[in-house]
């Protein structure tokens, strides 16, 4: 098992303790037809399992409004081609009617005061808005991205908006890449520098052949106050084999499942 995280933490963690559930895009509970990931429905389907935090994405559409939607088109969710930088606010509401509701970033916020929601920020032009719109939510916000720098960029108009505490942050690829290199050749330097400005490491347990998710791992994350959450973890076997090995996060469709295990697992 890792460390004891110290205290205090970033607001955000402040709503449970680990180890946490994080609803992948919400929750499409089995049998739901006509019912898609990251709309309104989806959340309001996490949130009513007992989901505190959920994880979604965030683009911008064609007149400027930051959405929850994962793909950068619309042809896997709503069957239609175009891009979701291509389409309007009103369009998009009206293709994803019957699919759950269209959820923006600011209704999103403003319909479930008590989620925390971890925001991967999909598409440069998303960054600066993201930002901006997260800024009097800060507290219960956490930015991440594939892309540091996208990821720093929405932190920096989140302190440009006024936020009150900058938001939580997780590490993007390049900074993962090293921190894996620093923890192979143990140079601690690198390691405390790589950690210092996140607060946890999103990452899927391995990459190919290659592991990610190591005691190592997991051990330097924790000396320096930095969670790790594993993402995207359906299966209750490897649920329990991940808390076992000392995660604090697990990233999933399932929540449903996840969140009684979790619950037994601190029992």
């Amino acid at each position: 098992m890792g460390a004891t995280l110290p205290d205090p933490r970033h607001p955000w963690f402040e709503a449970s303790d680990a180890p946490r559930v994080l609803a992948h895009r919400g929750l499409v509970p089995e049998g739901s037809a006509g019912l898609v990931e990251n709309s309104f429905a989806a959340v309001a389907a996490a949130h009513a399992a007992g989901a505190t935090y959920v994880e979604s994405d965030c683009h911008v559409t064609l007149d400027g409004e930051v959405v929850l939607f994962h793909d950068d088109d619309l042809q896997r969710v709503a069957g239609d081609p175009r891009a979701v930088a291509d389409v309007t606010l009103a369009e998009l509401t009206e293709l994803m009617a019957g699919l759950g509701g269209l959820l923006t970033l600011t209704q999103a916020l403003e319909s479930f005061p008590t989620v925390r929601f971890n925001l991967d920020v999909k598409a440069p032009a998303a960054a600066e808005p993201v930002g901006r719109g997260v800024a009097p939510y800060a507290d219960r916000v956490l930015l991440t991205s594939f892309s540091d720098e996208r990821r720093r960029a929405a932190l920096a108009a989140a302190a440009d908006a006024g936020a009150l505490v900058r938001p939580a942050t997780s590490a993007g690829t390049r900074t993962i890449t090293r921190l894996l290199l620093a923890s192979g050749i143990r140079a601690r330097r690198s390691i405390a520098r790589l950690l210092a400005d996140v607060d946890a490491l999103q990452v899927p347990e391995r990459q190919g052949r290659v592991p990610i998710v190591t005691p190592r791992l997991i051990d330097n994350a924790h000396r320096h106050g930095v969670e790790v959450h594993v993402w995207t973890v359906n299966d209750p076997a490897d649920m329990q084999r991940l808390l076992d090995a000392g995660v604090d996060g697990l990233v999933t469709d399932r929540a449903d499942l996840a969140l009684p295990l979790v619950a037994r697992h601190g029992s």
